[in-house]
C-alpha cells in the first residue's frame, strides 16, 4: 500500500505525463486490445481511471476484471513509470452515477460513447535517467567516434595566381 506522500508523488508524475500504453494481460480469447490511453482521473486511493473506445462486441462477453499493465513515458521527460494492477470495466449505470469525482459529461460519455476502465495499482516501477551518466556516456561515445573516424576536410583551399612566366 502506498503512503500519502508516495501516492502524491506518483499522482503528480502520472498527471505530468498524462498518457500511457495500456496492455491487457488477460489470457481470454476476447479482450480489450492494447492501446494508448489518456488518464482522466487519479483518485485518493490510488486508482487510475480512463476511457477507451467501446468494442464492437457486446460488453458482457468481456472479462469484467483482468490483469493490466500501464507504461507512462514521454519524450523529453527524464523518468518513466510502469504500473501493474487489476483493471475493472465499469459498465453498470448505477456505478457510473455514483462516481462523485466525475462531471456529468464524463458520466454520460461512460454510459453511451465510451467504456470507463479503473485500474487498481498493485505494483509501481519508477525510474529516472541519470543525466550525469548520460553526459559522460555521450562524451565517451563522441570521443571514440572522433578517434575512429578522423575528419578530413572535404574541400581544400587553393590560391590561384596568374602565371607570371610568359613565353
Amino acid at each position: 500500500m502506498l503512503t500519502g506522500s508516495q501516492l502524491q508523488f506518483v499522482k503528480e508524475r502520472i498527471i505530468d505525463i498524462q498518457s500511457a500504453l495500456f496492455f491487457n494481460l488477460s489470457d481470454a480469447v476476447l479482450k480489450l486490445p492494447n492501446r494508448i490511453i489518456s488518464i482522466s482521473h487519479v483518485d485518493p486511493v490510488g486508482q487510475l481511471w480512463f476511457f477507451v473506445n467501446r468494442p464492437k462486441q457486446h460488453i458482457s462477453e468481456f472479462d469484467k476484471e483482468f490483469p493490466a499493465k500501464l507504461h507512462f513515458l514521454r519524450k523529453g521527460k527524464n523518468y518513466f513509470i510502469k504500473i501493474e494492477g487489476r483493471a475493472c470495466l465499469i459498465t453498470d449505470p448505477e456505478e457510473t452515477n455514483a462516481l462523485l469525482d466525475f462531471t456529468e459529461e464524463d458520466k454520460e460519455k461512460a454510459r453511451t460513447e465510451q467504456l470507463l476502465v479503473k485500474v487498481r495499482i498493485h505494483n509501481i516501477e519508477y525510474a529516472e535517467k541519470d543525466l550525469r551518466l548520460n553526459t559522460m556516456a555521450e562524451f565517451i561515445r563522441s570521443l571514440s567516434f572522433n578517434l575512429i573516424h578522423t575528419r578530413r576536410p572535404a574541400y581544400r583551399l587553393y590560391h590561384l595566381e596568374p602565371d607570371t612566366y610568359s613565353f
